[in-house]
């Protein structure tokens, strides 16, 4: 059922100085800005959100997958990696480490939580691990080349493949995605999470379980087991969450729609919706997953 990934939302009190950021630092490139429309902010479930600021914006590489950052109100109590719900971006990179001295630099939005390392001993993939100017926790991954193919990453940062999802019940999280026709990787790993860790003081090398869901070749889902001590994201009533919000997903149809919808779908004009109707569930850990029906 569920197709691809077009956008990912991000809650930010200024979502200008997000702009800027990512265009900067990060060659990102604005696509469309203005206000959420009333109807929108009424599909997810949010009404606090209409004729909120906006800005969308489109890696380098010209993929079709999009970054959004909304405004939302500044609020308390959010600590990175410490709620269950969305809590990172993952997106190829040519170089983590010519990255890395990038974003070290004077002036930087981001910081750098992770250093770039292999993933594991002896492991072709190196990953770095950042937040952003909202709070927003980003992963920067370079995969070995395909034989014949180029490099996976085209532009020095590409598109986002991977979204991270944390919550306290790995398999409740993990089954959600399944009966949404996403294809489970049929295994449990323990895997180390440097930002994980020192969100919750555990020491840098201790590991938690994660598993992957495949939405397709192209894309996936992470899916970590969080500590019991992880709390629910605050949020203001009517509105969305603050740092990684919402991720959209492509479907065929909401037609016979198992799921509990947060309002009725509605159809919605504006880029990149171009008239298809949207609705928003929510997921096992809480987090809202945006549908979007592929149209003609």
């Amino acid at each position: 059922m569920l197709g691809l990934i077009l956008i990912i939302t991000f809650g930010a009190p200024n979502p200008a100085v997000m702009e800027q950021a990512y265009a900067h630092w990060l060659s990102y490139r604005e696509v469309d800005r203005g206000e959420i429309p009333a109807d929108l902010a009424a599909a997810w479930g949010a009404p606090g959100m209409a004729h909120r600021e906006y800005v969308t914006m489109q890696p380098a590489s010209g993929a079709r997958i999009y970054v959004r950052f909304v405004q939302v109100e500044p609020i308390s109590g959010y600590v990175p990696m410490r709620t269950t719900g969305w809590n990172a971006m993952e997106s190829l990179v040519q170089d983590p480490d010519g990255l890395a001295r990038q974003l070290s630099r004077a002036g930087s939005p981001f910081k750098i939580e992770g250093w770039p390392r292999p993933l594991g001993p002896n492991s072709p993939i190196r990953a770095m691990q950042v937040i952003g100017p909202a709070g927003e926790v980003l992963y920067f991954t370079h995969l070995p080349d395909a034989p014949g193919q180029g490099p996976r990453a085209r532009t020095y940062v590409d598109r986002p493949f991977v979204v991270v999802l944390g919550g306290t019940r790995l398999h409740a999280m993990r089954r959600f995605y399944g009966d949404m026709g996403a294809e489970p990787s049929g295994r449990t790993m323990q895997a180390r999470i440097t930002v994980l860790n020192r969100a919750f003081g555990f020491d840098l090398n201790a590991t938690h379980p994660i598993t992957m869901v495949r939405i397709d070749p192209r894309y996936a889902i992470e899916i970590d087991g969080y500590p019991a001590s992880a709390v629910e994201r605050p949020t203001r009533p009517g509105e969305l969450p603050s740092a990684m919000a919402m991720v959209s997903f492509e479907v065929a149809s909401l037609d016979g729609m198992k799921l509990p919808m947060l309002a009725p779908p509605k159809h919605i004009g504006t880029f990149p919706y171009e008239g298809r109707r949207v609705a928003v569930v929510k997921g096992a850990a809480g987090e809202l997953v945006e549908l979007i029906e592929k149209g003609k």
